[in-house]
């Protein structure tokens, strides 16, 4: 027995909850040093991930980080924070 909307992708328009558009939005934010990705959310609008930003890159900033990039996606991560050893 298959799960409909799993062999059938286009079942997927029957099922609202799984929309993009019910997707929670995400910071992204890499530093070159230490080399990481840190996730910080879930937020219910990228209006809402903009309003705790500032705060976030503060906390890094404060703890030293370097080359700082900010980015709002609408996804899923699998982990939460990345670091590549040195």
């Amino acid at each position: 027995m298959s799960i409909p909307f799993l062999s059938n992708i286009s079942l997927l328009k029957e099922f609202p909850f799984l929309s993009k558009s019910n997707t929670p939005y995400w910071i992204k934010i890499t530093t070159n040093r230490p080399r990481c990705t840190y996730y910080f959310g879930p937020f219910a609008s990228s209006r809402e991930a903009e309003i705790y930003e500032d705060g976030y890159i503060e906390d890094l900033v404060q703890e030293k980080a370097l080359g700082i990039c900010v980015e709002t996606k609408q996804f899923e991560p699998e982990y939460l924070t990345i670091c590549e050893e040195e």
